[in-house]
């Protein structure tokens, strides 16, 4: 019985971290719809013609993933995590170049489900979602990452149990109240 993709990606990635590049080149293809939907997800509202297209988002957080070396990553779900994580910060720094010196000035706020989407209005609030996330995750870094892996990463309850080591119910736990503590933050 062949392995099935879930462990065949794992097989890949410690094959990866043990130097073989062609295990990257043959991941590649096992979790690229995945990561173009996380892509599309953020960026659904985006204005057409925008210059940050998903497929650009995607090559972006593939590069950055191609280039950790030594990295250990547990298995899909961490590797997509850290995929998420990477396209959460390239359009964070997106929106921070094309805000600069204008930070939160008569930004709307929007609830911390509607912030995640990518689009040029709520721009702000991604990085005020983004300076949220730093902030719970200097009180609670679990719960951040907790919030980042469901929002950013789109896992599942079980598959962020899984990567924090912590049971299912304390995730949701975490989840609502890290999406209260981004609530009232992004409300200031």
């Amino acid at each position: 019985m062949a392995p099935g993709p879930k462990h065949e990606v794992t097989h890949l990635l410690s094959k990866w971290k043990q130097g073989d590049q062609s295990a990257l080149n043959a991941l590649m293809p096992m979790v690229e719809a995945e990561l173009r939907n996380l892509a599309g997800k953020y960026m659904r509202n985006e204005r057409t013609g925008h210059t940050l297209q998903p497929t650009a988002l995607v090559n972006e957080a593939w590069m950055r993933l191609s280039q950790q070396e030594g990295r250990e990553y547990e298995g899909r779900s961490h590797f997509v995590a850290i995929a998420a994580h990477y396209m959460r910060q390239i359009l964070v720094d997106h929106a921070r170049k094309k805000f600069a010196g204008k930070r939160g000035a008569g930004a709307e706020r929007v609830p911390v489900d509607d912030a995640a989407v990518f689009a040029p209005e709520r721009s702000r609030d991604l990085i005020a979602l983004d300076d949220g996330l730093q902030e719970l995750a200097r009180l609670n870094e679990r719960q951040a990452k907790a919030i980042e892996l469901h929002f950013f990463g789109g896992l599942t309850g079980e598959e962020i149990a899984e990567h924090l080591g912590v049971a299912r119910n304390t995730v949701v736990r975490d989840l609502r109240v890290a999406q209260i503590f981004l609530k009232n933050y992004i409300k200031g």
